[in-house]
């Protein structure tokens, strides 16, 4: 985590180049540019560097951690303060008061953080020697060397402004601020003797680590005596030989690349999360023995982490049965050339288990003889990015969790061995096997914990209600094995992955307010070439690569929507947050301690989980997924998010507008709510989100909120926002849930690079859309994404206008309420880069749309109109289209026939449609699988009964299963012919050794 403190340093002192207030940490601004220049280079460095996961390089990034936090919280609650005692000075206009008080916190700010620099420096001269043969080694060296000469200039122009002011202080490079436990008071360390800085030491690191597992151990030991696990046997689960459970899909897949075409060398990866049967798999294919007797050569090595390709070399030998002592003593390229001559011209299956770096692929793939006689390489991975994927040598199979079935089959398996379950405890098991989420290792361990425990009732409740207590506290490998994906991860994911942890257990994540916390957090490195908010698309698209992020639902263009944790990843999330003294999950009240909360940056409160007693300003981060209320007094000063969506407020917390280093804001409302215009003194606000709550009424919004420059992202539900002319608000992309927003040019000038806008009009009386000048939204170059909800008293269905014009960018748009012309439709229809349209609740003219132009880009089409009754389309029209959805079109007679034409068409979905048209859907599907086209599916929902599959969909089904079937029979065959061949050799030779002539009659 040394990476993302750094990273937040280094924005921090961005943020004081780029200020207008007058911050005096350092006593030049060249100082502070130079200083954040070599933040960025150490930033760069431990990105390029591959993870060190020793003990001693541990513990010194937990000390770069530690003193670049204590600095950032030196620098920003000192800013903090100034911003505070600004903005009193004109209230109050004791400018003499204001300008003392900063003096004071300047000098005692400075001393502070220069200490926290000092210790940077002693970890980065330690550190320095790991890295002698790294390409950087200098460089590293260089910046060391830097920051140590901007230090000590610093110290120098401290020394002559104290002598010049007659005041006497040690020149000790280890002096430092002190702080106050409670409040976290800043002292003045030129008073009295200056404390000893506290970095985290081994042993420190070794405490915490005790502190957790004695925790751990305790959340079974309390349990024990009332309802403790009684052992029947010390023998192993481990020790049954059982056959494999579940995979048999995967299995037969996997056999049918091994021996099927094509015939040249061919890499197959199989890739999914840690703990959910790679190895496993792989293992039961290479001991099968229709595989054993197909390949010549099998040979089996595990390659893991840190690797050394001679030793690779050597066990490949070794696994064939071929390694001497003379080729132990070979060098590498020997060893390359041995391996390559003892495959040349065999059919040979060779197996690299666990590969975590592509380029020990790229060191074997020339030592790999393609003789086109059917070699095969199987290769396990967690990393997508490792698997080899490619038309001409490439296929992945992303192994999925277990089914329930397969789960409690397991689970079973592992519990009883070949015994059967009795029935009374078959429900208790089947609850503990689904809580196991599908996770192999998970159950296998559950399993060992259930076979050597008396099988009763109470034993197995016990479990069924501490799965997680029994998990962690029967089997550490599990927790070690599921490590190794943080321990190999790269600096800059760590704190996006461990933050997933915050999210309640089984929480469905949105991406888009996940990224937002990301952005707030401070942990998405910028890009001149992107946002943020792309940045951490990227980051999240990589979490997800290496199969520690599930996704839930993706949108129509491949993009992720949801996505979640399995919860034993999430276990991981939250045991190495903590240990990182990073974030720390509280689900019970007396689960927060101060002891437990000091230093942590997070803190998110889950059920019954509470806060009345924290009051620690170092906290960063406060995130409430429960109705409990806030502290009082909001005392935080550093945070930066604060995630109440779920506490509903009848009134604006005004506290909140004290916390200026806030980033993220999310709240709920009732009634009539008003945010004040004091809200505007949050400078560093990114985020703004306000969910309707009970009874709540409109929301009124201050013109101020345009006129905050970092705003990024305004969520509301019938937020009524003015906006006046003022300075341009080039951040601001999303604004989403504002009624009766006005697109004056002024007002669009403040806001020039939006992308999404959502707005609602509620037409009263005569009052037309016009009104709202509506014809200069064109002028949002950058815009995306439009929502346009319309209303009325007087006119079930309000014109659109005649000169409404888009801008040329837009891929989303969605239309409500409103009545739209062929003109209207014929614009929206050339948009060159519209991809999604929504028409909700509209009218048509004369109940009739008449498709022209061309949606070359359009790929989900929403209908929903009540009075709609003839639609004519061509396949023309829809190029591209992927999804089309008609709901509740009541008077719809049918589907235009053209549209089963469309190539690209995937999917129809009905909601609420007459059954003329949905007899017209089941004409189109009958007539794409007449013509053998199988991707297009139905779906019908009815009132009744839900979404279900249409009888075509079934039918494919069906064929399906058939294939497969087919397949399966297919393969058995060619087994047994193989098999049938090689009895018929081996008698051939036995015949031949007794002199005796073969019976080609047999």
């Amino acid at each position: 985590m040394a990476y993302a403190a750094l990273l937040s340093l280094a924005q921090t002192l961005e943020q004081i180049l780029g200020s207008r207030v007058e911050i005096r940490i350092f006593h030049d601004e060249n100082q502070i540019k130079s200083f954040h220049e070599n933040l960025c280079f150490l930033l760069s460095f431990l990105e390029d560097s591959s993870p060190r996961n020793t003990e001693s390089m541990t513990c010194l990034e937990a000390r770069i951690r530690d003193a670049t936090y204590e600095a950032e919280n030196i620098i920003e609650l000192h800013m903090s303060k100034e911003t505070l005692s600004e903005s009193a000075t004109y209230e109050t206009e004791d400018i003499t008061e204001f300008h003392m008080s900063k003096q004071i916190l300047s000098e005692s700010a400075c001393q502070g953080v220069i200490s926290c620099f000092w210790e940077i420096i002693a970890a980065l001269e330690i550190m320095l020697p790991m890295f002698h043969n790294s390409e950087k080694y200098e460089s590293l060296q260089k910046v060391i060397k830097e920051i140590d000469s901007i230090l000590v200039d610093v110290k120098m122009a401290d020394m002559n402004d104290i002598e010049g002011s007659s005041k006497s202080s040690s020149s000790n490079k280890s002096a430092v601020v002190g702080f106050d436990n409670d409040l976290m008071q800043i002292t003045d360390p030129l008073c009295g003797p200056p404390p000893e800085f506290k970095s985290t030491s081994v042993v420190g690191i070794e405490d915490t680590e005790e502190v957790v597992n004695a925790n751990d151990r305790n959340d079974v030991l309390d349990l024990q005596p009332r309802n403790s696990l009684h052992a029947t046997s010390s023998k192993s689960a481990s020790t049954n030989k059982n056959s494999m459970v579940g995979f048999e899909d995967d299995l037969l897949q996997i056999k049918n690349e091994l021996v099927g075409l094509p015939s040249r060398l061919k890499f197959i990866s199989i890739v999914g999360m840690g703990g959910n049967g790679k190895t496993t798999l792989a293992r039961y294919i290479y001991n099968d023995s229709y595989i054993e007797y197909h390949f010549d050569i099998r040979a089996w090595i595990t390659v893991s982490q840190e690797y050394h390709v001679h030793e690779l070399l050597s066990h490949l030998l070794k696994s064939m049965g071929d390694l001497t002592d003379e080729m132990i003593r070979m060098d590498t390229d020997e060893l390359k050339t041995r391996l390559y001559q003892r495959l040349k011209g065999y059919r040979y299956l060779i197996v690299m288990d666990d590969v975590w770096d592509a380029k020990v692929l790229d060191e074997f793939r020339r030592i790999f003889p393609d003789d086109n006689n059917g070699s095969r390489i199987i290769l396990t991975s967690r990393l997508s990015s490792v698997a080899v994927n490619d038309d001409s040598s490439g296929h992945i199979h992303h192994l999925s969790f277990l089914s329930p079935k397969e789960s409690w089959k397991l689970l079973c398996q592992k519990a009883f061995g070949k015994e059967c379950c009795p029935p009374e405890l078959e429900e208790i098991g089947m609850r503990i096997a689904e809580k196991c989420k599908g996770l192999p290792l998970e159950l296998v361990v559950i399993g060992g914990v259930l076979y050597k425990a008396e099988k009763t009732r109470a034993n197995w409740e016990y479990v069924a209600e501490n799965v997680k207590s029994a998990v962690n506290g029967n089997d550490d490998n599990l927790m070690e094995i599921l490590s190794w994906s943080y321990n190999h991860m790269p600096h800059r994911l760590r704190a996006c992955f461990l933050y997933m942890g915050v999210f309640p257990e089984d929480y469905v994540i949105h991406v888009s307010h996940l990224i937002m916390l990301w952005v707030a957090e401070g942990f998405l490195k910028p890009n001149t070439h992107k946002s943020l908010e792309e940045v951490g698309k990227e980051y999240l698209e990589e979490l997800i690569d290496r199969n520690l992020v599930i996704v839930r639902d993706r949108i129509y263009n491949g993009e992720i929507k949801t996505c979640s944790i399995h919860d034993t990843i999430r276990e991981l999330c939250m045991r190495k947050a903590q240990e990182e003294k990073f974030l720390y999950v509280a689900n019970q009240e007396y689960d927060i301690s101060s002891e437990i909360m000091e230093n942590q940056r997070c803190l998110s409160i889950h059920s019954n989980g509470q806060t009345a007693g924290i009051n620690d300003s170092t906290i960063r981060s406060l995130l409430y997924f429960t109705e409990s209320p806030l502290p009082n007094p909001l005392c935080f000063q550093l945070l930066r998010v604060l995630e109440a969506g779920n506490i509903n407020f009848s009134e604006f917390p005004i506290e909140i507008v004290k916390l200026v280093n806030l980033r993220y804001i999310a709240l709920s409302y009732s009634w009539k709510f008003v945010i004040p215009p004091s809200i505007s003194k949050l400078c560093n606000l990114q985020t703004l989100i306000v969910f309707q709550g009970y009874k709540a009424k409109r929301l009124i919004l201050p013109e101020e909120l345009l006129k905050m420059p970092q705003l990024r992202h305004l969520l509301f539900h019938n937020g009524v926002l003015l906006c006046s002319d003022g300075p341009q608000n080039v951040n601001l992309q999303t604004l989403s849930g504002v009624i009766d927003f006005k697109l004056t040019q002024e007002a669009l000038r403040t806001i020039p690079n939006l992308r999404k806008l959502g707005i609602s009009y509620h037409c009263e009386t005569q009052t037309e859309l016009s009104f709202y000048c509506l014809e200069n939204l064109v002028h949002l170059h950058q815009l995306e994404s439009f929502k346009c909800n319309v209303t009325s008293c007087y006119c079930p269905y309000v014109p659109l206008p005649q000169n409404l014009a888009f801008p040329p960018n837009l891929k989303k748009l969605t239309l409500s309420g409103c009545r739209i012309s062929r003109h209207n439709m014929f614009l929206v229809a050339n948009l060159p880069n519209l991809e999604v349209l929504k028409l909700k609740e509209v009218d048509f003219k004369r109940n009739a749309w008449k498709t022209e132009g061309e949606f070359s880009r359009l790929k989900f089409l929403h209908v929903e109109a009540s009075h709609f009754k003839i639609w004519e389309a061509e396949a023309a029209h829809f190029p591209s289209l992927q999804c089309l959805r008609i709901k509740g079109c009541t008077s719809l007679k049918c589907i235009p026939s053209g549209i089963g034409e469309i190539l690209t068409l995937q999917q129809i979905i009905l909601d609420r449609c007459p059954p003329s048209v949905v007899n017209s859907a089941n004409s189109i599907l009958k007539e794409q699988e007449d013509w053998g086209n199988y991707d297009l599916k139905v779906h019908v929902n009815s009132n009744s009964y839900g979404f279900t599959d249409f009888p075509g969909s079934y039918n494919r089904e069906v064929k399906f299963r058939g294939i497969l079937k087919e397949l399966r029979q297919g393969l058995r065959l060619q087994e047994w012919c193989k098999l049938q061949v090689q009895k018929i050799h081996k008698d051939l030779s036995r015949d031949a050794r007794k002199g005796m002539k073969p019976h080609w009659s047999d």
